[in-house]
């Protein structure tokens, strides 16, 4: 039985990024992710990520923009794929489409924060460690989070089914934060990929409360 074919988008940096894609990879190779990488995506045409897909002999995909429902459509048929993970991709996803294989039900994202309240436009990256070291200042959190939801065509606002606390100290910064944060994405972002992508997570694509089962973590990560 052939084994489901995943596409990643990773926007990573200029000259850095793409670490999830990294583990990602890493992962199909051990089998703790029972998936075929079939390229990684980025806007940055000699990046980090472009590096990283050369030493791990993974398709690059360049994507230039403009970042619409015709490009991502491309990308996605082009590709092969069947499910389509963004990891680190900062684009708003546009052309989702129920008659195709890039739609909501198979494109999914990991997010740096408690979402939704910590998610949005604008919220991204260092930003949502900034955002949240302050609402913990203001004594209104007291964790951090690493979530993962199924993709709309609005930022962070898909139904989210797994999200693992992630402990705020009181002497932390928005650095030490996401350090840790970026450690426990690491962690769990292989595993659960491999749910959805075996279908063991699902979405009907429309009802939020259809998502099953909920992945939601009581427990909170503290490393």
């Amino acid at each position: 039985m052939s084994k489901p074919k995943t596409l990643v988008f990773a926007a990573g940096t200029k000259d850095g990024g793409g670490g999830g894609f990294r583990k990602l990879v890493e992962a199909s190779r051990t089998g703790i992710l029972d998936a075929k990488i079939v390229g990684v995506v980025s806007n940055h045409e000699n990046g980090g990520v472009w590096e990283k897909a050369g030493e791990l002999d993974i398709p690059f995909i360049h994507f230039r923009g403009p970042w619409n429902a015709e490009g991502y459509q491309r990308i996605a048929r082009e590709s092969g794929a069947d499910f389509f993970a963004l990891s680190g991709w900062l684009k708003l996803v546009t052309g989702l489409d129920p008659r195709t294989n890039f739609n909501s039900q198979t494109v999914f994202n990991i997010h740096p924060g408690p979402l939704p309240e910590f998610g949005g436009p604008g919220l991204y990256g260092h930003r949502v460690h900034e955002a949240v070291m302050a609402a913990f200042r203001r004594g209104e959190i007291s964790h951090s989070a690493v979530s993962m939801h199924f993709v709309t065509e609005k930022y962070d606002l898909g139904p989210i089914f797994f999200q693992m606390k992630v402990c705020i100290k009181d002497d932390d910064t928005p650095e030490t934060l996401a350090q840790r944060v970026n450690h426990c994405e690491h962690m769990y972002q292989a595993e659960v990929t491999n749910l959805i992508v075996n279908g063991f997570i699902s979405w009907d694509g429309a009802n939020h409360r259809s998502v099953y089962p909920s992945m939601m973590s009581g427990r909170a990560f503290d490393e």
